[in-house]
């Protein structure tokens, strides 16, 4: 599944984009800055989006690329 593919489905998974993943780990203290923080690991991001909005590993390792700064809304 192409990037963008992720984002999609993650968008009608749980009706949120990018931009609302941003905010949200921003809040849970995961990023800071629109950065995220050298102690956030890819674990704690797919736990996060496992339990509150219930993604897959594939789906929640995108928001994590995302946050990253690794991918953006315009990747493939």
């Amino acid at each position: 599944m192409s990037f963008q593919g992720y984002l999609k489905t993650i968008l009608a998974k749980t009706g949120k984009g990018p931009d609302d993943f941003r905010k949200l780990a921003e809040e849970k203290g995961f990023t800071a800055g629109g950065q995220l923080k050298g102690s956030t690991k890819a674990g704690d991001i797919v736990q996060w989006l496992k339990t509150d909005f219930d993604l897959g590993q594939g789906h929640a390792m995108a928001i994590y690329a995302l946050l990253k700064g690794t991918k953006d809304e315009h990747s493939a």
